[in-house]
Order: C-alpha cells, then structure tokens, then sequence
C-alpha cells in the first residue's frame, strides 16, 4: 500500500531507487577495498514535460464554406470536409486530426496538378491555388502539434516513473517501432504516394502509451551517473592503489547503456525530423533532457560518470584468483 507521503510526493517518485545491481556492484567495491558502505543520494526526477500551450505551434484555422468547397467537388473533397466538421470530427484525438489534414492535401495537390483545373472558373481556380498553398504550408505545423498534442506522446515524458531495473530490461521492440512509423509519417509529409493507415497509427501509439519509456530511460541515466559518480569517489579516496578489484563484469550496464542511447537517438530523430521551428519551451526541453551533447543532459551525465569510473578501474590491479575478496 503507497503510503500517504508517497501518495503526496508521487511526482518525486517516492522509493529507494534501489536497484540491486547497483547495490550488488557497491558492496564488491566496498568489500574489495574494505571500505565503509557507499552513502547512496537519491537522484533528482526528470523536468516537467511543457505544458500544453507552450509545446505547440499556432496553426490559424482555414474557414471555407460548405459552398465554396462544394464548388471544388471535383477535387474529391466535400466528403472529407463534412466528415471533419461533424460532431466526431469535431472530437476526434490528435492523430486523426493530422491524418485529415494530411489527406485534404493529398487531394488538393493532385486536384491542383490535374486538368481539373481548367475546368474550374477563375475565382474556385484561384480558391483552389490558395488553399492548396497554405495547407502545404500548415501541413508540417500541423504534424508536430498532432505528436506533441497527443496523450500518448506527452505520458511517455511522465515524472510519476521509476528508472529501469538493469537486469530486467524490458523489450523495446514495440516502441521502437512506434516512433519509427512515426518518423516515417513526418518524413514522407509531402510523398503523394505515400499513405499513412489509421489503425496502423492508433496502434503504434498506443504501444507509447503502455509506459513512460522514454522517462524511464532518462531516469535510469540519471540514477547510473549518481551510482557512478558515489563508486568514483570511493575509488578515487583509496589511491594510490594498495588493493586489487575484481575483474569487471558490467554487462548489465553495457546493455542499459546501448537500449538507452538506441531510444534516445530515435527519440530525438522523430523530434528532429519536423521541419518546423519548435517552440522555446520544447526546444529547451530537448536541450535539457533528451541532448546527447549538453553536458548536464542525462545521457552524457551518465557517459561522463562511466568514462570517468573506467579510468579509475584502471589504476587499480585486478585482482588474481589468490587475491579473492572477501
């Protein structure tokens, strides 16, 4: 049962942020240098996530009446405007919106290129030049509000999370997958062949939003440069060197280390691919949380720490099968 503190600090993460390959790892170098036990900090959380109004770009609303798009009927568009202007169109989440607009400017480019053209009279002419232009200018804006507007893409950033348990890393496949469709939609925006499926999207998304993955990641990083950095002094209080260390057997990090920066790069890729001015509040988000150069960013906290830790390993023997710790 969360206990009441737990419950109020929940964004905090209440825990021991424990895991027990780090404790396991601390007491072999303790007990090699027959040390005092490591004083474990808690690590801090990840940054909020931008609220709503401060991760999305202003998309101004094309009104065109129902008349005016009817006059364009031979664009194939009536349908698809009505179904959006009705009552679920209305509603629909994010996604949907984004593969809407996507499509009414499929059909206007094609519309635009086609002998349709000639046939229209030369005001629908111009009106069908000028929305077409604009909806190619909007499309972009529109694709990086349809993911930072999502729910399942906002929960991914959740501070209510645990880092991962080292010897259980979960399988990312799903995941990964998720983001590379969606990388896929931004980078083929403007490919007329090319067409996204709506359940196909739906569940890609919804794989994103089984767990805070990406803040999972971000917080492991964050409680490997902390474990690291406790192991670091330690090691640096006991040079010059008297003692031997056992033989490093960091698999279990190395494999954290490679599924963080494989999600981190597709994390950032997806985010990159937009070919939009972001707003400040994610562009600093990004900067802060998810850089793979930004020095105080989790990832190179964490790459610092190790380096740092490795070299520290080195000036150390390592110790033979008759030099066992005890």
């Amino acid at each position: 049962m969360i206990t009441p503190l737990c419950s109020a600090l929940l964004l905090s993460a209440c825990g021991s942020n424990e895991d027990p390959a780090w404790q396991a790892y601390h007491q072999t170098l303790e007990s090699a240098l027959d040390a005092e036990p490591i004083a474990r900090e808690a690590p801090s959380n990840i940054g909020a996530f931008p609220d709503r109004r401060e991760r999305l770009l202003d998309v101004p609303e094309i009104r065109e009446s129902m008349f005016n798009v009817y006059a364009l009927r031979e664009c194939d568009i009536t349908s698809l405007v009505a179904a959006r202007n009705n009552q679920l169109g209305r509603v629909a989440p994010p996604s949907q919106h984004w593969l809407y607009e996507r499509e009414l400017w499929r059909r206007l480019e094609r519309c635009s290129q086609s002998d349709v053209v000639e046939g229209l009279g030369e005001n629908d002419r111009a009106r069908l030049l000028n929305l077409t232009a604009l909806k190619t200018e909007q499309l972009p804006a529109v694709g990086f509000n349809a993911l930072f507007d999502s729910e399942e893409w906002e929960k991914n950033f959740s501070r209510a999370s645990q880092p991962l348990e080292l010897t259980a890393l979960p399988d990312m496949t799903r995941e990964l997958e998720a983001l590379g469709y969606l990388e896929s939609m931004v980078l083929n925006t403007y490919d007329l062949e090319w067409q996204a499926d709506s359940a196909t999207l739906e569940q890609h998304l919804k794989a994103l939003q089984a767990r805070p993955l990406t803040a999972e990641v971000l917080r492991t990083l964050l409680l490997g440069a902390e474990r690291l950095n406790e192991a670091n002094r330690l090691l640096a209080s006991h040079l010059p060197a008297t003692q031997c260390l056992p033989a490093w057997q960091g698999d279990w990090l190395v494999n954290m280390a490679r599924a963080a920066r494989r999600w981190l790069d597709q994390v950032n890729a997806l985010i990159d691919a937009h070919e939009v001015n972001a707003p400040a509040a994610v562009a600093e988000y990004q900067r802060q949380w998810l850089s793979l150069e930004t020095a105080s960013a989790p990832w190179p906290r964490f790459e610092a720490a190790l380096m740092e830790h490795l070299a520290l390993r080195t000036a150390y023997p390592v110790c033979t099968r008759n030099q066992g710790v005890d």
